[in-house]
């Protein structure tokens, strides 16, 4: 059966999880769904997803949900060693942190912004932008001490927020303004594995979202 991955590319935290298994050499089936056309909503996937939503993971039949656990689970059965996710228990809550970060704060902020604009035609909210903003200065500060988010070494916290931070500077987020963010940005998209091929077409699917709304 081998390990199934339902993912949309304009996603980030499906980009996430690709990533994440191209760095750990982790051989998977992509299985894309169209969100558009409703394909997260069909009986075969709610079986694997009540919650109807992307990214998921089969495992040769046990699901994984949540694109932070599916990755530290494929690290943990199958990374070849522990540098993307350390077994040292400081090291270790260190990347957690980054990771709780990214999915309650800075991508929650993201998406609290940009979604309702991109499928809803909301009016741009510059209130939500303020905390974002706020959002993004934390973000810096965490790679003021380090080479990359969780110290000298990538991780799963770098391969998670890349997929976030590259999705707001697609949709015209000024990334520039904050020095230690756009710095580690230049340097994962040509570190980190499969950058050009698995993330870029999804920013670029994000930009084109956004640039319609503003249209529409």
């Amino acid at each position: 059966m081998g390990i199934d991955i339902y993912y949309t590319p304009g996603s980030p935290p499906s980009r996430t999880v690709v990533l994440a298994a191209k760095a750990l050499g982790v051989d998977v089936n992509l299985k894309l769904l169209d969100l558009m056309k409703g394909e997260h909503l069909k009986p075969e996937f709610l079986k694997i997803n009540p919650q109807h939503l992307v990214p998921a993971l089969d495992d040769n039949g046990f699901v994984v949900t949540e694109s932070r656990a599916i990755i530290t689970y494929l690290a943990d059965k199958y990374g070849k060693d522990d540098s993307l996710y350390p077994k040292d228990v400081q090291k270790r809550a260190i990347v957690n942190q980054r990771l709780y970060f990214d999915a309650s704060t800075l991508y929650q902020a993201f998406a609290d912004l940009y979604y309702p604009v991109m499928f809803g035609g909301a009016p741009f909210d510059n209130e939500k932008k303020k905390k974002l903003d706020d959002a993004f200065g934390f973000l810096d500060q965490f790679l003021q001490s380090g080479k990359w988010l969780a110290g000298d070494n990538l991780t799963l916290a770098d391969i998670a927020l890349v997929a976030t931070v590259s999705s707001l500077e697609g949709v015209g987020f000024e990334v520039s303004k904050y020095p230690n963010a756009a710095k580690w940005l230049a340097k994962a998209k040509t570190t980190l594995p499969g950058y050009a091929e698995i993330n870029e077409p999804g920013v670029q699917k994000l930009k084109g979202l956004y640039e319609a709304s503003k249209k529409s």
